[in-house]
């Protein structure tokens, strides 16, 4: 989910690419079938992914005329330590620089759409955007730290375009400010996509539910297009269009979803609570414990807490420092643990079991005021730990 610039004999063009679902830039792009027919020999020679170029030699290519597209959003999985750096919101991305026809074919070959806006500048501002992004291209300058809110491939052009202009320019008014949060914007890109909709929902916290100004809005790719669409350039009170013109250039459409039923994680959750319950309820008429479904639920309860304790305390992706999810899945149920099948084993009262108890029982009360959204499959899955927590109480105090 990126914006990108072409820079042309016709002009300086956006471009925006067209995914259903992208959480940082978690990139689920959509494969389909093209509708726009491509160079057989264009379609057949392209890349199938976008690498940093030789600029002089991509222009070279097009002389008289360039045709060069650059784009703020590559990285590479061959970087050392990736998965650790990501985990840490700590990977770099990069401008990279390639012809325009192999870019077309890229994205006709992977089924996603191109939308190209043709910017309405004057030859010098479209010489100083130009001379700008060559700079930004030299090997010192073209590395930047990513950031899926606040500086992406998809603000880095515009705040380029705003820099090379000679005046101001004047966003719609709207959406307005406050109208929307990040999670919002991450729910469309992810809808038709419940699972990603849900791991991503775990993960970032209640920042991502305050509301955005118009400009953080822009992170999304289709925001920036509207925005640019409706954008004015002021200067010495004289106004202009920033954009003179918009086309789909590469039509792409979204594959048929193979057969089958898929369970969405709410219904997931639902049955996992319905399970839990029944056996919950038998196992408090035998009067025995079952250790086994502790196991595997407050272990997998301690596996998802850290992981979110990982993200609260050290990672630098933006929206997940404050996460209440904490309250429900923590890494002491993992670290606890031992200490929990031990006292269900034996039949004797857990100390943190009630005292989980009553947490998940507040976190239960105070749900709708709570200052974060939650995926409504949390609430069975809380129930699960809550229950199980109580059998603890109620199966100790019975015994004789």
């Amino acid at each position: 989910m990126c914006q990108s610039l072409r820079v042309s004999a016709l002009g300086l063009r956006a471009h925006g690419k067209a995914v259903e679902c992208s959480p940082a830039d978690s990139p689920v792009c959509v494969r389909g079938k093209i509708r726009r027919n491509i160079d057989d020999t264009i379609f057949k020679g392209a890349a199938r992914h976008l690498f940093p170029v030789n600029l002089d030699r991509v222009c070279a290519r097009h002389r008289p005329g360039i045709d060069a597209v650059f784009n703020y959003g590559l990285f590479s999985f061959n970087t050392p330590n990736f998965i650790l750096r990501f985990s840490l919101g700590e990977t770099d991305y990069q401008l990279g620089a390639t012809d325009y026809a192999h870019f077309a074919a890229e994205y006709a070959f992977d089924g996603r759409s191109v939308w190209q806006q043709t910017l309405n500048l004057s030859k010098e501002e479209k010489a100083e955007l130009i001379r700008l992004l060559q700079k930004n291209y030299l090997p010192e300058n073209r590395v930047y730290r990513y950031n899926f809110f606040y500086d992406n491939c998809a603000t880095r052009p515009r705040d380029k375009i705003e820099e090379s202009i000679d005046g101001k320019v004047i966003y719609p008014a709207e959406p307005q400010d406050g109208s929307l949060s990040f999670r919002d914007i991450v729910h469309q890109y992810c809808k038709g996509h419940p699972w990603a909709r849900f791991g991503i929902d775990l993960c970032i916290g209640s920042e991502a539910d305050r509301p955005i100004t118009q400009r953080q809005m822009m992170f999304a790719p289709f925001y920036l297009m509207d925005a640019f669409a409706g954008a004015q350039i002021v200067h010495d009170s004289v106004q202009r269009p920033l954009v003179s013109g918009k086309e789909l250039i590469v039509d792409a459409l979204p594959e048929e979803e193979e057969g089958g039923w898929m369970p969405t994680p709410f219904q997931c959750s639902l049955l996992l609570f319905i399970l839990t319950a029944a056996a919950t309820i038998y196992s408090i008429r035998k009067r025995t414990g079952l250790w086994g479904v502790d196991l595997i639920l407050f272990g997998a309860a301690g596996i998802v807490g850290c992981v979110l304790a990982f993200l609260a305390l050290f990672s630098e992706h933006p929206a997940v420092s404050s996460n209440f999810l904490l309250l429900v899945f923590h890494p002491g149920q993992l670290l606890l643990l031992p200490y929990i099948i031990y006292c269900v084993r034996k039949g004797k009262k857990c100390w943190y079991l009630t005292l989980n108890l009553v947490v998940l029982t507040l976190f239960m009360v105070l749900f709708p005021l709570i200052p974060q959204r939650f995926d409504l499959a949390v609430v069975p899955l809380a129930l699960c730990l809550l229950i199980r927590s109580a059998s603890n109480l109620i199966l100790t105090s019975k015994k004789k």
